[in-house]
């Protein structure tokens, strides 16, 4: 499997890549010379509840970039949530200054350039598919496990995102009613409103809340993973639930999709089990004749956000070139 960039004509122009998260906003600049180039990063604290001074901390940041790259680059910027469809207001954001606020407009009106906005997971996603672990397979999918759970659908390195935008949120899948009486779990309720969503089980937050129902201490996932090497029989029965759903989970993801390849991404792909024992765990849940995918470490993990935005940015142009061609 090739790790280079993909092949890619260049624009001759840079891009930023701003990757937004609830305590921190990092940008980093790129040349686009037929690959990305970094040519300066910088990262400042988020302005969680002040949303004028969010907008402004952007535009700041975008400028300093500006500034590096020698000219004015199109911006691609990762968010935590979603974006209303019907409204085009933020949603499910951990940025307070962010809910329920007209997010995409209010930065398009500020940085005047084009300003392409997908979320945190889809921008991990298109990362590893052009240049990452994914590179150069016909289709992959970005599963992140971490404080959530979330992901994005790649297909010849570019990013599917759907009708509403939220391609890959898988993590609001329902658990089986089965799986749940199976393993003697509750029904957990979930933020975006409704109950046994798989992110409640399956993310960080969801291993620790199954080792204290277990009776553990609900200690933290790499704290759960080594106690149940060194023999903890809760640990272990944490372990095996959360591989079990998880396993599920992934399968639904090849019946529903087929991808080459699932890359992992977020807290929980650091845990080595994962990648030995998930295949099996999915097959228990598919029907015969049906081949598990890869399932790879990240190449670029968390640095991934900013490189994916900036290539969120980049397919934003081409889609426009495109358009301009076929109406011309």
């Amino acid at each position: 499997m090739m790790n280079s960039e993909p092949a890619h004509e260049g624009t001759g122009m840079g891009f930023h890549g701003i990757d937004i998260g609830g305590s921190k906003i990092e940008l980093v600049a790129y040349k686009d010379d037929g690959g990305l180039a970094e040519v300066h990063r910088e990262r400042i604290a988020t302005p969680g509840t002040d949303f004028d001074a969010f907008v402004q901390a952007v535009v700041a940041l975008v400028q300093r970039g500006d500034a590096a790259l020698g000219r004015r680059a199109p911006a691609g910027i990762g968010l935590p949530g979603i974006i209303d469809s019907a409204t085009g207001r933020q949603l499910s954001s951990n940025v307070p200054a962010l809910n329920g606020r007209l997010v995409v407009s209010a930065l398009q009106e500020a940085l005047q350039r084009p300003v392409a906005i997908g979320n945190d997971c889809q921008c991990f996603a298109l990362s590893e598919a052009q240049g990452g672990a994914a590179q150069g397979l016909p289709s992959m999918f970005g599963a992140i496990i971490g404080t959530g759970a979330g992901g994005g659908y790649c297909v010849e390195g570019r990013l599917l995102r759907g009708l509403n935008g939220i391609a890959g949120e898988w993590g609001h899948w329902p658990v089986p009613a089965a799986l749940l009486i199976q393993h003697a779990v509750p029904i957990l309720d979930c933020p975006c409103g409704r109950s046994g969503c798989m992110e409640r089980y399956v993310s960080g937050p969801g291993m620790s809340k199954l080792h204290a129902h277990f009776g553990g201490a609900g200690d933290a996932p790499l704290a759960i993973a080594a106690r149940a090497q060194a023999g903890d029989k809760i640990a272990e029965q944490t372990l095996a639930v959360h591989l079990d759903l998880l396993g599920h989970a992934l399968a639904t993801l090849v019946i529903t999709l087929d991808p080459h390849a699932i890359v992992l991404g977020g807290g929980l792909s650091q845990l080595a089990h994962l990648y030995d024992r998930l295949p099996g765990a999915m097959r228990r849940h598919l029907f015969a004749g049906v081949q598990t995918p890869p399932i790879l470490p990240p190449r670029f993990g968390d640095a991934g956000g900013a490189r994916g935005a900036a290539l969120l940015a980049r397919q934003l142009l081409e889609d426009q070139a495109l358009n301009q061609t076929r109406t011309a």
